[in-house]
């Protein structure tokens, strides 16, 4: 499989149907981590679930308007980054990532992030990747801060996690913003 070597050990690769048992045992064992956050775990409670999941994703890969990376640590699956957007024609993405807790505090959603934002630059062209996160998510918005990306605003109940309305706060940078 591919990977993209990230620090300490870790490794960014593409998350495919294949990955379906792993996922699902990860997703599942982070749930209460993780659901306050992002939908996966709302939707992934099983092998059948997550395998359903994953195809979708690969056939977004296949349309080019999302994609999906698994972060792995010393070989065990540990998180997840994605272009939940990705509308190249116009050259804009959204990127977001999830971590189990065990493997915060490592840098790797910072690594993984940093990774993708250059790779959705300088090999698709992109002009600015977006960043959503929930105003709660502390981490997550220092991860933002961190990659340099600017802050734009709150949208008010913009997003619905587990039937709850969510603030979102909205992060981008811009091509031109993006280190060399």
């Amino acid at each position: 499989m591919f990977f993209h070597p990230l620090a300490g050990g870790a490794a960014l690769g593409p998350l495919e149907p294949w990955h379906a048992e792993e996922f699902a045992a990860v997703i599942v064992g982070a749930h209460d981590h993780l659901a306050s956050w992002i939908p996966i775990p709302h939707v992934v409670t099983d092998v059948d679930s997550a395998r359903a999941y994953l195809q979708r994703r690969a056939d977004d890969h296949a349309a080019d308007t999302r994609h999906c990376y698994g972060i792995w640590l010393d070989g065990a699956l540990v998180g997840g980054a994605m272009f939940a957007m990705f509308d190249a024609p116009n050259r804009v993405c959204e990127l977001g990532a999830w971590l189990v807790p065990q493997a915060q505090g490592r840098g790797l959603v910072t690594d993984a992030a940093r990774a993708l934002i250059d790779w959705a630059f300088r090999v698709r062209g992109m002009r600015r990747v977006a960043w959503h996160n929930d105003p709660r998510n502390g981490r997550s918005e220092a991860v933002a801060r961190r990659l340099g990306l600017v802050f734009e605003g709150r949208l008010r109940s913009a997003h619905v996690n587990a039937g709850e309305q969510q603030d979102i706060h909205v992060w981008s940078i811009l091509d031109s913003e993006w280190p060399a």
